[in-house]
């Protein structure tokens, strides 16, 4: 089942698992990111350097820190730069590698932002069809994940994936 909330994903306490819109370097940022770290407090920051980086298109999993889920999955989604560098298909394997880590973490409930479609500037209605429809795909071959929350951050966000919601088979 997949679910669509406007507001702050840091609120979630459904999820097991909050996803975060990351960087590569795992440190913290803008947007979501930031949001995340803020809340989850200095002990997310201290396992995000332990990692050490993250490339696009991958995810690592860390504990929630202050957070109320039990587990942050930082999902490195591609910068936007026209579409032709792989951009979609970078899009599509960051949310694979996040239902993948959910499964085999038991984590059964998700929440997911919005990812790449911030400051990396990707479309948000070339972004909402592939996150629908990838969630969709990837929560049929791993049944331990039963719920899907998108937690967007504007009413234009919302909006596109609720179009995509209806619309993405």
């Amino acid at each position: 089942m997949i679910t669509l909330h406007l507001g702050d994903i840091t609120t979630d306490t459904e999820a097991v698992a909050i996803v975060n819109a990351a960087n590569e370097s795992l440190l913290g940022g803008g947007g979501v990111d930031g949001a995340i770290h803020r809340a989850a407090g200095p002990s997310l920051l201290e396992e995000c350097k332990a990692i050490g980086r993250c490339m696009t298109g991958d995810a690592k999993l860390t504990g929630a820190g202050d957070l109320p889920a039990r587990h942050v999955i930082h999902a490195v989604g591609p910068v936007w730069r026209g579409g032709g560098l792989g951009e979609p298909e970078l899009l599509e394997a960051v949310y694979r590698r996040t239902v993948t880590l959910a499964d085999s973490s038991h984590c059964p409930v998700i929440a997911l932002p919005s990812i790449s479609t911030g400051a990396y500037g990707f479309p948000v209605d070339r972004a909402a069809p592939i996150a629908i429809a990838t969630i969709r795909e990837e929560m049929l071959r791993h049944p331990g994940v039963r719920k899907a929350r998108f937690w967007l951050f504007d009413e234009r966000t919302y909006a596109a994936f609720q179009e995509a919601l209806e619309n993405v088979g």
